[in-house]
Order: structure tokens, then C-alpha cells, then sequence
């Protein structure tokens, strides 16, 4: 099976895994006092300006069928379809034109807090706080319509994240009792259990290549693996004074496999090359004591040779955009709130990107210039998950007001 992992080689940039959140609509101030919440109650419009309890929706498609915050959600890499999981224990594949649900994924006792589909939309993978990773399996090959319960692995504590292979049917977990945990699929066999963390691990990721890891963890450890061995490529420690970041809360690989960007509790982030495996940069733009809680390349070359450009977004509502060949600010992207996720778009429009935010909303950037393109409003609470579908067309969102909205990702053209 270490030969499998070798093997499977992705020339894509990036996986459609990293959430992307919400951005509170921006109004003019007409002097009208705030509702309170009596007055929403009383208002059915639901588009005036008047405060946050009455945002314009401007999104397609609602999905309202979980009962409690929406956790997770990942959208097929080719069909109209996403899954989600949430605070209800429950995940739904579903239809993001009509909202219709395709299936019910059952089975765990607690909060699904991670689900995604596979790099070849046959498979999906819902992760549990009650230690269950379920795997579901398509059936058929007329349509995507008919999916089958495959088989539920074991191992972690809680799951605290989910990765698919960019190539293979692999699958990566981590939880919070410092393991990270990796499987075979369709037959579920455990490849390898990596343990060099002392805490949670809080992120994780396969480089773009396939042929290595990196994760991260509360403990503020970094380690580089080769699939085929349970000892660390290198790890990195809060003892090297370079690479103190307190607790780590995010991370993103660069499409070259070379670099992998770190962001933790302490506002600070890092650049680390793989090749090295040292520190080659710090990244200051986050307030101080606010954690940076998403990470995401974007390749505005379209090339994917160059360091590159990250952007980084905090508890702070910022979300800067970094040029790696210079180590500077290029823009800072703002929000109301937390940045809770970012999203890049595919090529040929990969300067876009999409922010996720605690603000309620979810922001559509253009990286070259930090101009907004579209703000994608119709949430009532944070903004905990998003995911790009259909090409990069349209994000999806899944909030704390147990919803999920379906949005375009630019300016609508009949607009």
C-alpha cells in the first residue's frame, strides 16, 4: 500500500476542502434606529436596511433541513451536489439547485464536524466528535442519485478533520487525542497511525503532490510525513524560537509542494519550506492575540512555479494577502468579524477568493487588487464552513443558524 501513496501524483493546485464563510451586507446609514428582536418578529421583508436581524438574501438556494449549526460542508467536484454535517449528528448529500435531498447519512452519535467527498466524487466521508469516520460509496453509473453505506472506521477519539488524497482513495483524519490516522478505501484498512503530537491536532493537510503531509497541532508542533513511515520527515517546535506560534490553528500548502504557510492563536504566521524543513519567513499583519484561523494559496501566475501569494485570515476580520516572493502585504481584505474561512477559485479565474466570516457573510475577492467583487448575504448567524462547486461558479455555505445557502460566486450576469 506505501507504493499506492507513492504513486498518485496531482497537478492541481488545491482541494476544494477549506471552508469559506460570510460577510455581513454593507448599508448606508439612513439614520433608522436598530430592530429589536420584537421587531423582527413583526417584519417579513427581510431586505431593509435596518440592522443585522433584516439581511438582504441574495443567495440561489436554501437548505434548511438540519436541526442545529451546520459544521461542515464540501461540494462534488463535478455534479450539482453537496454534503453537510452538523450539530444534529446528522450529514445530508443534497442538491444545491433545488435543495432537494439526495440522501440522509446516519450514524453518528454526536456533531458531524467534517464531510467531503472524495477527489473523484465517488465516495464521501462524514467525521464524528464521536470518533466515527462513515464512508458512503455511489452506486451505479447512470447518475449520482443512489449512494450505499460502505463502511465505518475507527480509531480516533474525536475527529477533528478530514482529507481526501488529491489523486487516490485515501483517506486522512485528525483528532484530539494527537493521532493522525490514515485508511485505505474502498477496503478501510488502516495504512498508518502517526503519532508526534502532543495535542489536538488542529489541521492538517496532504501536499498538492500527494506524496507527503504536513499537520499541525494545538501543542504548536509542525511535522512533514512520508506515508509509507510513522517517523516524522522533521517536526517543528515551539522550542525553536522562530517557530513559536502558541497553540496552531491553520495552515496551506503551496501548489508546488514546497511551502507550507502556518497560522496560530498568537496572531503571528510563518513560512516553512519543506525542502528545508526551517522557518523562511514571518508574516506580521494580524493583530497581535488574534488567532489566524484560515490559510489559503492563490496562484494569480495560473503557473503555480512561483513562492507565490497566501492570504491569511484572523479573528481580527482581516484577511491579508501576502506575496511569498517578497514577504509583503500586498491588500487587506476586511470583515465585520472573524474570518472563518477562504476559498480559492479555480483556474482560469484563480485570483479570485472567497472569504467565509462570523460577520454573517461571505466576501468575493479579487487577490491582484484586494477589490470586492460581490458580497453574498442571507445568513442569520456565523459563517462556519464553505465550500466552491460547479467549477468554482458558486459557493456554498453552511452557517450557525443551521442553514446552508447557495450563492454565486460573482456578480450575477443578469444583474
Amino acid at each position: 500500500m506505501a507504493q499506492e501513496v507513492e504513486e498518485y501524483v496531482s497537478d492541481e493546485e488545491g482541494d476544494a476542502f477549506i471552508d469559506s464563510g460570510d460577510v455581513l451586507a454593507e448599508v448606508p446609514d439612513d439614520g433608522d434606529h436598530p430592530m429589536d428582536e420584537d421587531d423582527e418578529a413583526e417584519d417579513g421583508v427581510g431586505d431593509l436596511p435596518s440592522g443585522d436581524s433584516d439581511v438582504k438574501d441574495n443567495s440561489l438556494q436554501h437548505f434548511t433541513t438540519h436541526n442545529g449549526s451546520v459544521f461542515a460542508i464540501s461540494c462534488h467536484p463535478t455534479e450539482p451536489l453537496a454534503v453537510s454535517g452538523g450539530e444534529d449528528d446528522l450529514g445530508y448529500i443534497w442538491d444545491i439547485t433545488d435543495g432537494e435531498v439526495i440522501v440522509k447519512l446516519t450514524g453518528h452519535t454526536d456533531s458531524v464536524c467534517s464531510a467531503s467527498f472524495s477527489s473523484d466524487g465517488q465516495m464521501v466521508a462524514t467525521g464524528g466528535m464521536d470518533g466515527k469516520v462513515r464512508i458512503w460509496r455511489r452506486v451505479g453509473a447512470v447518475d449520482f442519485r443512489n449512494w450505499e453505506f460502505l463502511t465505518e472506521l475507527q480509531g480516533p477519539d474525536e475527529v477533528i478533520w478530514l482529507r481526501w488524497h488529491p489523486r487516490g482513495a485515501i483517506l486522512l483524519a485528525g483528532s484530539n487525542d494527537s493521532t493522525v490516522w490514515l485508511w485505505q478505501l474502498p477496503s478501510g484498512n488502516t495504512m498508518q497511525v502517526f503519532a508526534g503530537h502532543s495535542g489536538p491536532v488542529q489541521c492538517g493537510e496532504f501536499t498538492p503532490d500527494g506524496k507527503r503531509i504536513v499537520t499541525a497541532s494545538e501543542d504548536g508542533t509542525l511535522i512533514y510525513w512520508d506515508p509509507r513511515s510513522s517517523t516524522p520527515v522533521f517536526k517543528l517546535s515551539p522550542q525553536d524560537a522562530r517557530f513559536d506560534l502558541e497553540n496552531i490553528t491553520s495552515l496551506a500548502i503551496n501548489g508546488s509542494s514546497t511551502l507550507v504557510v502556518v497560522g496560530g492563536t498568537s496572531g503571528s504566521v510563518r513560512v516553512v519550506s519543506l525542502s528545508k524543513g526551517e522557518v523562511v519567513g514571518a508574516l506580521g499583519g494580524h493583530a497581535e492575540g488574534e488567532s489566524v484561523e484560515a490559510v489559503q494559496f492563490v496562484d494569480l501566475t495560473g503557473t503555480g512555479s512561483s513562492p507565490g501569494v497566501v492570504v491569511t485570515g484572523g479573528t481580527d476580520g482581516k484577511a491579508c494577502v501576502w506575496d511569498l516572493s517578497t514577504m509583503r502585504l500586498r491588500a487587506t481584505l476586511e470583515h465585520q468579524d472573524a474570518v472563518t474561512s477562504l476559498l480559492a477559485h479555480p483556474a482560469p479565474k484563480s485570483h479570485l477568493i472567497v472569504s467565509a466570516s462570523a460577520d454573517n457573510t461571505l466576501r468575493t475577492w479579487d487577490a491582484r487588487t484586494g477589490a470586492l467583487v460581490k458580497e453574498h448575504t442571507g445568513h442569520h448567524g456565523p459563517i462556519l464552513s464553505a465550500s466552491l462547486g460547479l467549477q468554482g461558479s458558486v459557493v456554498v455555505s453552511g452557517g450557525d443558524d443551521s442553514a446552508c445557502l447557495v450563492f454565486t460566486t460573482e456578480v450575477d450576469e443578469s444583474g
